[in-house]
């Protein structure tokens, strides 16, 4: 340990390394194993809780005892960034996504965290609703997308993981996932057309721009009549709440 930190830093070092890791990592000296222990399953159940909480479906397919190996590893391996506890879901998603893990996971298992975890962001969401006209062209002007959505694309069916369904070979799939006018999270099945129209209405593409933008991109013999299905696909995303109206 660095011999220039005070004395008390020290100990909180100390004391951070073995709550982390009480396996195998020494007890500070002066504190009793009973007080020690109180910290240790405080702080680590009080990590699991969120865990828990935001990764139901990630834990049933898992099972209890590689979950909470899983947990374990995360809770001693990982450097989180951030102090905030609603945070802690995320963080455990970056986890998968780029940390050093020896515990084998199946393939899928990083895309359905990250699935689960988009729909705790979207519930705690706290972005503003912006000016928009409910009745607007959604073709002549620009669409105004619902700020509480995400628009994600996955290797494998994380919509259709469960304890009864584990994929064994890739498949593409493409999810909207957004608060509904009812205040719920909402989800529906998307495309890469739809995910690509979506990139460019956020882009600041009007509707009829962004639909002919596709038509040159995929090289489509009559671009006009993109548009016009275009327009059904807009309004389609209107009805379910995925764009709230137009620029007024």
């Amino acid at each position: 340990m660095n011999a220039e930190l005070l004395p008390f830093q020290q100990f909180q070092i100390a004391f951070g390394r073995r709550i982390r890791d009480p396996k195998r990592v020494a007890r500070p000296k002066g504190v009793p194993a009973r007080r020690m222990a109180i910290y240790e399953e405080l702080l680590f159940n009080n990590l699991t809780g969120f865990l828990d909480a935001c990764f139901p479906v990630g834990r049933a397919v898992l099972g209890e005892v590689r979950w909470r190996r899983l947990n374990r590893a995360f809770f001693r391996d990982w450097r989180s960034p951030t102090p905030w506890f609603r945070e802690i879901p995320r963080e455990f998603v970056r986890y998968l996504q780029e940390g050093t893990i020896r515990q084998p996971l199946p393939a899928w298992f990083a895309e359905l965290a990250h699935y689960e975890w988009a729909e705790l962001t979207i519930d705690i969401s706290d972005a503003q609703i912006p000016a928009h006209d409910p009745e607007g062209d959604l073709i002549a002007n620009r669409a105004v997308l619902n700020p509480a959505l995400l628009s994600l694309a996955y290797a494998w069916p994380v919509n259709r993981i469960g304890p009864a369904y584990r994929p064994r070979k890739p498949q593409a799939t493409y999810l909207l996932v957004y608060r509904a006018a009812t205040g719920k999270v909402a989800f529906a099945a998307s495309n890469p057309v739809t995910a690509r129209l979506l990139a460019l209405i956020a882009e600041g593409f009007s509707g009829r721009d962004a639909c002919l933008a596709i038509a040159d991109e995929l090289k489509h013999p009559d671009p006009e009549k993109l548009v016009a299905h275009g327009r059904a696909l807009l309004e389609e995303l209107r009805r379910l709440g995925v764009i709230l109206g137009a620029k007024p």
